[in-house]
């Protein structure tokens, strides 16, 4: 829009100029009543004559009278036409999008939409997390189609990017651009904004990793580290990864690997596994229970106390999950 409004804009004083030099080579007129005359005619004010016009003098005036109203008609029809279909509809998109995301508490922001924000993103909108991604090439946010998740375009690692997509107020952060540079960058600012903020980031080289997790990471995940384990288990231990596939996929009925947060005066709180006979009751599986500020405990006993703010880590059904979640929540 900008590049197509230059030649209009610089129009009108060009007309007016090329008005009073006219009037000045033809009718010989002072320069101030070759421009007075100039600017009357552009304008089509319709006043008289100053001086009296020659033959080629009134013919000059016409084709300036014309080439005015010509030139006025197309340049409000492109000034019409950038404000309502350009600059405006972004401005009211812009505050419609920062009125929504000044509502949004508790998300996730994704930084980057290549293709690993763009697998990150179908999974968070897969299960249901609300989330924003912020992206720096406004092109790949033209498909953008996935619930739950407004997308913005800006530069992620711009304090002025990072605060209305409410880095204050989210849960979480995922720094996935191409760049490990960008990604340290970003983590650093994210940190800085919001302490209590979980970051998980992108490394491409493996040195980057440390330099990540130093500058306020939570957890670092390499694709290509990931990627070259599960091929190499897919060899090595085919069942073992069948079974943690079988676990993680999104939206599987038969089996699931899921934590659940236990809140304070909840049913599960302060008793025993043998308790509440979890795993007879409900038909679920006791993993782990993550503990803050401890180890994991593996594979727990059954006389393992649950505690409030801990992590169980189960396995089971969809539908028996969802009861201990209700159970781990109850108290809320």
């Amino acid at each position: 829009g900008n590049v197509r409004n230059q030649p209009v804009e610089h129009l009108p004083p060009l007309l007016v100029g090329a008005g009073t030099l006219g009037f000045r080579l033809i009718e010989d007129w002072p320069w101030f009543d070759a421009l007075y005359m100039s600017v009357i005619t552009l304008t089509t004010i319709g006043f008289a004559e100053i001086h009296p016009l020659s033959g080629a003098g009134r013919v000059f005036t016409m084709l300036l009278g014309m080439g005015g109203i010509f030139t006025l008609f197309f340049a409000g029809t492109e000034m019409v036409r950038f404000w309502v279909s350009g600059e405006l509809r972004d401005m009211l998109g812009r505050q419609r999008m920062e009125k929504n995301m000044g509502k949004l508490v508790d998300h996730v922001i994704v930084c980057g939409f290549g293709r690993m924000g763009r697998l990150v993103c179908q999974e968070f909108s897969r299960a249901g997390e609300t989330f924003v991604v912020i992206e720096q090439h406004e092109e790949a946010l033209v498909d953008f189609a996935l619930p739950h998740g407004p997308p913005m375009f800006g530069d992620a690692t711009s304090d002025a990017v990072l605060k209305p997509a409410g880095i204050d107020r989210a849960r979480a952060l995922v720094a996935v651009v191409a760049s490990d540079s960008d990604n340290l960058f970003i983590t650093m600012s994210a940190r800085l904004l919001n302490e209590s903020i979980l970051i998980v980031a992108r490394a491409e080289e493996e040195a980057t990793a440390q330099k990540l997790l130093r500058a306020g990471a939570t957890r670092v995940v390499s694709p290509y580290l990931i990627g070259g384990a599960r091929v190499a288990q897919a060899v090595i231990q085919p069942a073992v990864l069948d079974f943690i596939e079988l676990a993680t996929r999104a939206g599987h009925i038969e089996l699931q690997l899921e934590e659940v947060l236990v809140h304070e005066g909840s049913k599960l709180a302060s008793r025993t596994l043998i308790e509440r006979n979890m795993r007879a009751k409900l038909n679920v599986i006791i993993v782990a229970i993550k503990r803050p500020g401890e180890t994991m405990i593996f594979n727990p006993s059954a006389d393992q106390r649950i505690e409030a703010r801990d992590t169980l880590v189960m396995l089971g059904r969809r539908d028996q999950l969802d009861q201990v979640e209700r159970l781990a929540s109850a108290g809320r």
